[in-house]
Order: C-alpha cells, then sequence, then structure tokens
C-alpha cells in the first residue's frame, strides 16, 4: 500500500488527503496539533518515523518569517528519506510583478514581494534529486470562491485596467500532483488555461447567484487590507504548458467559468 505523508492539511492538501484515502493509499498527515491519522508537528519522534516510513511526502507548508519550518525541523531526515517521490506546494508569486506578461517555469525568481517563498522554493528544488515543485497561482473551490465572497458581501470590483490574474481549481491541483506520481521530477505551475481580470470572475459569480454587480472601485474607495493590496501589485499570466506536455494534466476546470459552475 502507497504511504503519503503530507507535512501541512490546509485546504489543497486536505483535499488531496481525501482523494488518495479513496483510492486506498495510507495517510498520515503533520500539523500543529494531533489528531486521527494526524501527528503534531513537534512530536520529532513521531515525524522523524513516519518520514522514513512514507513511500510519499509532500509539504503544503509555507515559509514563516525568513525560513521554511519544516526544512529547518526535519530538513536532514527529508533528505535522507528513503521515498520514492517528494513534493513541495509553492506559489507562482516567486515571479513577482510581470506587467501582465506570461511566466513560466524558466522565468526569473525572487524579485516579488514573496521573497521567503521564493528562497523556500529554491530551497525544496535542492533537497531532494526526485522533488516536484507545484507553482500555484489564485487557489479557489467548493467553499472558498467568489461565489462565496459576494454571497457574504466581501466581493470587491477595484478598477485597474490591465490587471490579470492566474487560479486554478483545488480539484485540478489534486489531479496534478497524483499525474505526477508517473512524471518527472522538477518545477510546474499548475494554472487554468484563461488569465483574467478578478473583476470577470466576481462578475459572473454574481450572474450566477442572481446578484448585482458591486460598484468599480479604486483601492482606497474599497478600504482593501494590507494583503489583499499586496495580490494587486502584482500583474502576471502563468503559463500551464510545461505540466500539460511532461505529466499528461489537462485542468478539468479549464477557466473559471467551468470552476464557478462547478461549485455552485
Amino acid at each position: 500500500m502507497p504511504a503519503m505523508l503530507i507535512l501541512g492539511l490546509g485546504y489543497t492538501a486536505g483535499r488531496l488527503a481525501e482523494r488518495l484515502r479513496g483510492e486506498g493509499w495510507r495517510v498520515t498527515g503533520v500539523r500543529r496539533t494531533a489528531g486521527p491519522d494526524v501527528l503534531a508537528f513537534g512530536d520529532d519522534h513521531a515525524v522523524r518515523a513516519a518520514i522514513a516510513g512514507a513511500s510519499h511526502i509532500l509539504s503544503s507548508v509555507p515559509p514563516e518569517g525568513d525560513g521554511d519550518p519544516v526544512l529547518a525541523r526535519y530538513g536532514d531526515a527529508l533528505a535522507a528519506a528513503p521515498a520514492v517521490w517528494s513534493g513541495y506546494l509553492s506559489s507562482t508569486g516567486v515571479y513577482g510583478d510581470a506587467g501582465g506578461a506570461w511566466v513560466d517555469e524558466s522565468s526569473p525568481t525572487g524579485a516579488g514581494r514573496r521573497s521567503a517563498r521564493a528562497r523556500a522554493d529554491e530551497d525544496w528544488g535542492a533537497l531532494r534529486p526526485d522533488m516536484r515543485r507545484f507553482r500555484l497561482p489564485g487557489i479557489y473551490g467548493p467553499g472558498r470562491s467568489a461565489l462565496d465572497r459576494v454571497r457574504e458581501g466581501r466581493a470587491h470590483r477595484i478598477d485597474l485596467p490591465g490587471q490579470v490574474f492566474s487560479r486554478v481549481h483545488v480539484d485540478d491541483i489534486v489531479a496534478g500532483v497524483i499525474a505526477s506520481f508517473d512524471g518527472p521530477p522538477g518545477t510546474y505551475n499548475l494554472a487554468d488555461d484563461l488569465p483574467c481580470s478578478q473583476n470577470c470572475v466576481i462578475e459572473a459569480a454574481c450572474d450566477l447567484l442572481g446578484a448585482p454587480w458591486p460598484p468599480l472601485q479604486s483601492m482606497e474607495e474599497a478600504a482593501l487590507t494590507p494583503m489583499a493590496r499586496g495580490f494587486y501589485a502584482e500583474n502576471r499570466r502563468v503559463a500551464n504548458g510545461r505540466a500539460k506536455r511532461l505529466l499528461g494534466w489537462r485542468p478539468a476546470y479549464p477557466t473559471f467559468a467551468e470552476g464557478l459552475r462547478a461549485c455552485l
């Protein structure tokens, strides 16, 4: 029985764990506190034993401060693990601002606002020869999409002509990770086929729900949080051709239109 160890059981990794368990995998998670089939991150003995016993290892833990907490504590064990596959959920934020241009896996990294993420991405890539790094754009899916923001009155339309983003449905990330089990190591962007403005997505969500579009506002008028303002500080289109060519991956939700309808 294949055994997956997942460090960090957030939204995406939890969805992967659910899918793998349904396919007969033994899945062990690691998070801050222990639970059923979940180890506490600080339980050094148990986590190191799980690392030594896993056939597949994935980290979805983001960096903290200037470093990666998983590598800081368990990097030596991960580097020496007998696993046949290893992976890291990274971010397309490592590319920084491209002025709306396309970026792919060969594009420069480290110049954006997420310098710690870029360093973690680089460190994970150098950890093992079998490493797969998945650079992810905005993630959405059931319970976490523009539909939910519209329902909760948190949706905005921001007046920034030419601003585009890439996004990906959570189940397409899961499918990409699974496709890589039989694919070559390396770095993969997992994004849908249609980068577009956030306004387009909000408008589509409103139309699906029969709700009026929010007014077009400046960022100051929308009183965005610093995190949300940072989201709009970068402008890029993320190419996904490498995952298609090397993994045979195709997004089940190639645009936000299909993805939102599935969430609805």
